[in-house]
């Protein structure tokens, strides 16, 4: 019983959920710096980001695997359905069932927290794009186009909609605020893309940087990186606290992370990709405190 919990969870992959619990930890402590916060909503909104983490996690392992991008000759760490610990049949239904409770969590913040139109917007196309990011007829992974799903699934409209659901309201703080989240998330894809580029391109799974090569893809993490640090900058034009420069000392890792990345390939850069994930949660938890402090 604890080896197959352990397979499950290792399925989760969970060094890669702080892109989903980061942005609302961020959009609720933006609307508790303004006197608004309901802790069942923070509860809800967490575990409903979170659920829909791991079912793309868990449609991913699926598809990637009829597919056949995972294979023998992966660099990152073993896949479960790949490997035949987990059959593909039993990821589906574990997949289903969790979109069945998302969707009644999603509900009750829809009808019963006054999320309304918008975060049943938001609910509904997370869902659906958390399949279609590899499965259906135009997978999102395979076409170069993850990137875009990332920043607004995991930046943009998390941390909007945490903030929304939290105070009724959507400023133009909360929506800056969810671009830095966005961009490292981002970067997090970017690393694991970098590093898998040769087998990617070999199963026809053609993204970003398959597409645009290991050197423009460094460079894209690059810029990506200097958008983060430049967020809390154009977020000081708004809220008039030099506080919100909190999450820019975190640059140094940045910047190492970067260098890690141009100096290594393979099975190296699961050790950059681990970092990156690692900075988001530094930056993510240094974002949270300036608005607690302001």
């Amino acid at each position: 019983m604890k080896e197959k919990f352990g397979l499950w969870f290792h399925a989760t992959r969970p060094k890669t959920l702080p892109a989903s619990f980061i942005p609302v930890m961020t959009g609720t402590a933006l609307a508790f710096s303004e006197g608004k916060f309901d802790l069942s909503v923070l509860i809800v909104t967490l575990l409903s980001a979170l659920l829909i983490q791991v079912i793309t996690n868990f449609v991913n392992e699926i598809y990637d695997f009829k597919r056949g991008a995972d294979n023998s000759e992966r660099l990152g760490p073993e896949r479960a359905v790949a490997s035949g610990k987990i059959s593909p049949k039993a990821m589906k239904a574990v997949s289903a069932v969790l979109t069945f409770i998302t969707l009644l969590l999603g509900l009750w913040l829809v009808f019963f927290k006054g999320g309304g139109f918008y975060i049943l917007t938001i609910g509904l196309l997370s869902l659906i794009f958390a399949y279609g990011y590899t499965a259906g007829p135009f997978p999102l992974a395979y076409k170069g186009l993850s990137e875009i799903f990332v920043f607004l699934f995991f930046g943009l409209f998390a941390v909007s909609g945490t903030y929304y659901l939290q105070t009724g309201n959507l400023t133009i703080e909360s929506l800056i605020t969810g671009f830095g989240p966005g961009f490292i998330s981002m970067n997090i894809l970017g690393v694991n893309n970098i590093r898998d580029i040769q087998t990617d391109f070999k199963a026809g799974k053609i993204t970003l940087a398959v597409r645009i090569g290991r050197k423009n893809a460094i460079a894209l993490y690059i810029v990506f990186s200097v958008f983060a640090f430049i967020t809390p900058f154009i977020l000081t034009l708004f809220i008039k606290n030099y506080l919100i420069l909190l999450p820019v000392i975190c640059l140094p890792f940045s910047f190492y992370l970067t260098l890690s990345l141009i100096k290594y390939s393979g099975k190296e850069l699961n050790k950059v990709l681990s970092g990156t994930g690692q900075l988001l949660v530094l930056y993510g938890v240094l974002n949270s405190i300036s608005f607690l402090l302001i």
